[in-house]
């Protein structure tokens, strides 16, 4: 029996993965480990782990690794401290780790310097700010890689990686986002009470490099949302550093009749909302990702997005009231197409399991090999 652990430190990369640990929980072959961290222990951000405990997978492990001055290289300390206990009490063949967060840096780096295989989801991929650091690092520490496109598999051959590593297996995010298991918009607006028969949805996070400059641009995004007369279901940031100031900002909106103010959702009525909105604004991954698919308005705002946010329907703009007012008055009448999927067919987690059952992938040398192109 292999054992294969799972990192999660937030709500997001748990909506990615968590359809990979379900397919491989019902495997008798696999004895799967989840080691839950990060956002989903902290209350303010919605204490997300009741979402994994929900799932009710078979061994969850939790750790605490938030410290007061809330620095990335402090949070990855602690949570390589944490990580590496506990990898050392359940010895596992394998670590699964997702994206570009620091946790996600941090199970890198406890696998491959224990010796332990390490396979990295939705390598390969760019944005352009300190994530796509993290994210090019995690895999030049990964084992295994399971890309989105054909695009991450060519900038990870770049990166002298090995084409036998690299298995092409679509977004798992997208597996969710066309399920016939997503609930209906009724059931969701009762669930969370929102009034509105029309909204569009907030996701505005921190930009670590820019964190000098986050309380203007927080500010001044709300603001101009003031200023708009639209309904909002408003998400709360992610917690980089930075965080604060948007939270802080948001209190402006809280007692507001037009906003509805939320820490977190759970992944799959948070798609259900999106599917159903008028548009969607900030700076999130979702909407450069999810609402494409669903063909649903985008306004981008800034720089966390710069080298994803590349689709034309994309109403890009700066941080300043007056370009984030322009875009909303012409959102109304902005006309997008669906985008026909380049993240996958909707089944990554029976293509990851494939993989994984594959003897092959066990036998991948411990020891990175780096290949000239």
């Amino acid at each position: 029996m292999k054992k294969i652990l799972f990192l999660t430190g937030t709500r997001a990369d748990f909506g990615k993965i968590k359809s990979l640990i379900q397919i491989l929980e019902k495997k008798q072959e696999f004895e799967v480990f989840v080691f839950v961290t990060g956002m989903h222990l902290q209350k303010e951000y919605g204490y997300t782990l009741i979402e994994i405990e929900r799932c009710q997978f078979k061994n969850v492990h939790t750790f605490e690794n938030h410290t007061h001055e809330t620095t990335m290289d402090l949070t990855l300390a602690k949570t390589i401290e944490g990580l590496s206990a506990y990898v050392k009490s359940i010895q596992p063949d394998l670590i699964v780790v997702h994206g570009d967060r620091v946790e996600t840096l941090a199970g890198a780096i406890v696998g491959s310097l224990n010796n332990i295989l390490v396979a990295h989801i939705e390598g390969g991929e760019v944005s352009g700010t300190v994530d796509e650091l993290i994210r090019h690092s995690v895999s030049k520490l990964s084992h295994i890689h399971f890309v989105s496109n054909e695009e991450a598999s060519k900038r990870l051959l770049q990166m002298g990686e090995m084409k036998s590593s690299i298995f092409t297996i679509g977004s798992p995010d997208i597996d969710i986002m066309f399920s016939e298991e997503l609930p209906g918009l009724d059931v969701v607006k009762e669930y969370y009470q929102i009034p509105f028969d029309h909204y569009a949805i907030v996701m505005f996070h921190p930009v670590t490099t820019e964190a000098k400059e986050m309380q203007q641009y927080a500010d001044d995004f709300v603001t101009a949302l003031l200023e708009d007369n639209h309904p909002y279901v408003v998400i709360y940031p992610n917690n980089d550093l930075g965080s604060q100031y948007i939270i802080e900002s948001y209190k402006k909106i809280k007692d507001n009749s037009r906003f509805r103010v939320f820490p977190s959702l759970r992944f799959e009525y948070f798609l259900t909302l999106l599917k159903n909105s008028q548009f969607i604004i900030g700076n999130s991954s979702a909407g450069i990702r999810e609402a494409p698919y669903y063909g649903i308005p985008i306004i981008n705002i800034g720089t966390r997005q710069q080298n994803r946010a590349i689709h034309s329907d994309i109403l890009n703009v700066d941080y300043s009231i007056k370009s984030i007012t322009a875009a909303l008055k012409r959102i109304n009448q902005h006309q997008v197409q669906k985008t026909k999927t380049d993240f996958g067919q909707g089944n990554s987690a029976q293509l990851f399991l494939e993989t994984i059952e594959n003897k092959a992938i066990w036998d991948v040398n411990h020891q990175k090999q780096f290949r000239d192109r």
